[in-house]
């Protein structure tokens, strides 16, 4: 039982699973857009986002040294340097424009963890900031990267995805910061900390409507979409309800960042 809790905290910690829900959310837009299933961006966002996530978590603890190299970390630090280096490799798998565009937004990652100008805070601290930063990550790096890589046209649907993603990763980030309420720096004036853990649920299923709505602009309808998204919003909201600052870390780093690998099963499946 303890080495299965050491495998699964290595594998939360490590941001393994994090890695696979980006994944996911990459294949979803593969198949929305009716894209090749191609290996290379999809690989490249799930150990970009393993390195990424890495970085953001540890890099800060590291530099004040209010952590030590203990085994497990410099497991996760050896693990983070290998994907690095296939992160480079599919890099160069890229086509030249998803080649900027990806440096552009590992240019918003570095922003997010390094104070680039002296006794001034990172992005990450920013007040009121963080959940706009990570939602638009996320749309650029499982929405934008995949659409560009496969030169597409870009139309109208593509615009209406930007929003959903964009709404999708904003409410499942409002669970993680009602999670993180009593731990969280007040300056960072993250929205439970602006409007309360109430308001934030009530703002959360509200976008999830939208978020739904949205679906029925699209010029090529799809009803199976419709039920799958269906079950997603069920889902989001359930999680959104039941969030509160005593549930388990395990609560919002493997089953809320599992919702992105459901719906990609589900899409499979119906």
């Amino acid at each position: 039982m303890r080495v299965f809790k050491l495998i699964v905290d290595f594998y939360i910690k490590g941001s393994i699973h994090v890695g696979l829900s980006c994944y996911a959310l990459v294949r979803m837009t593969q198949h929305m857009f009716h894209i090749s299933y191609e290996d290379s961006l999809a690989h490249f966002a799930f150990f970009g986002t393993i390195v990424g996530y890495n970085f953001v978590k540890y890099d800060a603890l590291a530099r004040a040294k209010k952590i030590q190299m203990r085994k497990e970390l410099k497991a996760i630090a050896v693990f983070s340097f290998c994907c690095f280096i296939l992160v480079g490799y599919y890099f160069f798998q890229l086509q030249r424009v998803t080649q900027i565009v990806a440096v552009a937004f590992l240019s918003i990652t570095l922003l997010y963890t390094l104070p680039f100008f002296p006794n001034k805070r990172n992005a990450r601290n920013w007040a009121g900031v963080k959940i706009y930063i990570v939602a638009l990550c996320w749309v650029g790096v499982t929405l934008g990267l995949p659409v560009l890589n496969a030169e597409i046209p870009i139309i109208a649907d593509f615009y209406l995805k930007c929003l959903q993603r964009f709404l999708l990763v904003f409410v499942l980030v409002l669970v993680f910061e009602i999670i993180d309420l009593a731990n969280d720096d007040p300056h960072l004036k993250t929205v439970p900390q602006q409007i309360g853990v109430r308001r934030t649920k009530l703002l959360g299923l509200l976008l999830l409507l939208p978020f739904y709505l949205l679906e029925f602009l699209k010029s090529n309808f799809d009803e199976s979409q419709l039920v799958v998204n269906l079950l997603l919003v069920i889902m989001i909201s359930l999680f959104l309800l039941f969030a509160n600052e005593k549930r388990s870390k395990y609560y919002t780093s493997f089953w809320v960042e599992s919702i992105p690998l459901v719906w990609w099963l589900l899409l499979l499946i119906i």
